[in-house]
């Protein structure tokens, strides 16, 4: 046996306590279905996404390559209404965004929330009815919030003092009236990333309840005749996997709502709770099921809102990630493999952070598999790590394959199909890669994979 193999249950005696990375499983063939898509599987050994085998995805498209299944995607969403039933469930673009993706979201009838006049011209390009559409950001330009008037988005998230003038003055000068909600940064502390909790008072986002600054807001908008203020927004973070911020975050927006009924007499009619819901990444995530967390979120609002003596507004969500990610899996070539002697193997694969940053700017985590074939081989401790000319460039930190892998071998790794699309760049000038949808047993390619032409494009 290698010096680099363990056996199950078996911890790396060079890996300090704290730093360990997790037992390996009992089987490294297993694919683990809270990680992986529902259509997932193996078949004479190899992965197969939807009844398509992954070799042949590789051959076909070639690696590395963004897989997304199609039914995967579209049940969650399914979830997510039937859960939210009575509510609004917008899906946030920002996770993953394409034609397609636009067309399977308007079919299931779900709303989008779109962060750009780019992720708005793709939703209009396929007839996304601009009335479901709300429109975020915390520096939206004239010209996005210009192309979203003329569209007629359903909402405008406003975020500052700045762009409610803006937003008055576009639309009186379009001579529309546009639907408002005001983002509140509640001083939530979500217990997720620095990076990605958006409700503490010292960020960019929102507008502070603690301040005044939110209860300012309402005054301004609520004097522009042009402006019609229909609700309350917050956001707590990402990757949220309880309610408790939810619950205190509602609790603070009800003390608005009740200040705002005082003081105007208005009683708005919708509490977007914002999205942020957590998924599954490694062995051991244990989200909580949608339905439960819509029920939780739905007694919350009720309860908080008897608390203030006012009426039950409706509850808007926007999950992106809970939808996208769980259906995304990423296929990589192994190129070379290096043993480090007492510490770990370092299998480098054909992509890196130019496909997946998440891992070198948030620090995430994710599991692999050797999805090539089966192998019965003792687990190594191996770092997956990326082509780029960055220390840095790790696509999974701490991952068991088995002893045998070998350059060729594909490695699969699941849960990517959130942000890793939207967040691709062309560090090294390397081309992003296609995205293919695969559904009962048929692949197309959704999103075409660059190439040097590309890459070349707009320079002189």
């Amino acid at each position: 046996m290698s010096r680099f193999a363990h056996p199950a249950g078996d911890r790396h005696a060079e890996v300090p306590h704290e730093e360990r990375p997790p037992r390996p499983p009992a089987d490294l063939n297993t694919l683990d279905p809270a990680v992986w898509p529902r259509t997932s599987g193996r078949t004479d050994g190899a992965v197969t996404i939807a009844g398509v085998d992954v070799r042949d995805l590789a051959r076909d498209y070639g690696t590395p390559l963004y897989v997304v299944d199609e039914d995967d995607f579209r049940s969650r969403c399914r979830d997510y209404k039937a859960a939210f039933d009575g509510g609004h469930v917008y899906y946030a673009g920002k996770a993953f965004l394409c034609r397609e993706v636009a067309r399977w979201v308007d079919q299931e009838g779900l709303g989008l929330d779109v962060c750009s006049s780019g992720e708005l011209a793709v939703a209009l390009s396929v007839g996304f009815p601009p009335e479901r559409i709300a429109l975020h950001g915390n520096n939206k330009s004239y010209a996005e919030l210009e192309a979203a008037l003329r569209a007629g988005v359903g909402r405008v998230v406003v975020d500052s003092f700045d762009e409610i003038a803006r937003v008055g003055y576009l639309a009186e000068k379009l001579d529309v009236r546009a639907q408002v909600q005001i983002r509140v940064t509640t001083g939530v502390e979500a217990h997720t990333h620095e990076f990605i909790a958006t409700a503490h008072d010292d960020q960019k986002f929102g507008l502070s309840l603690n301040s005044g600054a939110a209860a300012e807001a309402v005054r301004r908008v609520l004097a522009l005749p042009q402006l019609e203020l229909v609700g309350l927004h917050s956001h707590i973070g990402s990757q949220i996997f309880d309610t408790a911020g939810f619950e205190v975050a509602a609790r603070r927006l009800a003390m608005l709502l009740t200040q705002v009924k005082e003081e105007h007499g208005v009683v708005l009619p919708e509490l977007d709770l914002g999205g942020g819901y957590g998924i599954a990444y490694v062995r051991g995530d244990d989200p909580p099921d949608i339905k439960v967390v819509a029920d939780s979120l739905r007694e919350i609002v009720a309860r908080v809102c008897d608390d203030a003596g006012l009426p039950v507004p409706s509850l808007t969500v926007e999950p992106g990630r809970a939808i996208a990610g769980p259906a995304g899996v990423t296929l990589y070539e192994v190129g070379t493999i290096k043993d480090v002697e007492g510490l770990r193997s370092y299998v480098s694969v054909d992509g890196g952070m130019s496909d997946n940053l998440r891992t070198a700017l948030y620090g995430a985590e994710y599991t692999c598999v050797l999805a090539s074939r089966a192998s019965d081989a003792p687990g190594v401790l191996s770092r997956v790590v990326g082509k780029h000319c960055e220390s840095g460039d790790i696509v999974v930190r701490d991952a068991w394959l088995p002893e045998d892998l070998a350059l060729g071998d594909l490695l699969a790794l699941p849960a990517t199909g959130a942000y890793c699309r939207s967040l691709a760049n062309n560090y090294n000038y390397l081309p992003k890669p296609a995205v293919v949808a695969v559904r009962d047993g048929v692949s197309r390619v959704i999103v075409h994979r660059e190439n040097e032409d590309d890459l070349l494009r707009g320079q002189v």
